[in-house]
């Protein structure tokens, strides 16, 4: 059985960065980053595949950078030039199933962190 931990998450000013990390128990194939504000579903934000291809929301793109080790046990998220609209809570996620459907597919994940409150002050 997988299980995800989230940190890294806290308070930042407007342009800052921070540096979300998950650690994994068990070994997967795919990981991503969602995030989830109130009222609103989790939203996708970054995804590293199998085949170490990234995939970003329009927008983080150029800013957030998702990585990870080799043995796919330790996930990153790398968050510069924050703003406002980055406030959410942010969600490790991975898989276990070998290919994904497509991007950014939150049913294609079937493991989830507990999530790491990120806020970004105007």
């Amino acid at each position: 059985q997988v299980q995800l931990a989230e940190s890294g998450g806290g308070s930042v000013q407007s342009g800052g960065s921070l540096r979300l990390s998950c650690a994994a128990s068990g070994y997967t194939y795919n990981q991503a980053w969602f995030r989830r504000t109130p009222g609103k579903e989790r939203e996708g934000v970054a995804q590293i595949d199998h085949y170490s291809s990234t995939t970003y929301a329009d927008s983080v793109k150029g800013r957030f950078t998702i990585s990870r080790d080799y043995a796919r046990r330790s996930l990153t998220l790398q968050m510069n030039t924050l703003n406002s609209e980055d406030t959410a809570i942010y969600y490790c996620a991975a898989s276990t199933r070998m290919h994904l459907s497509e991007p950014l597919r939150e049913t294609d994940f079937n493991f989830w962190g507990q999530g790491t409150q990120v806020t970004v002050a105007s």
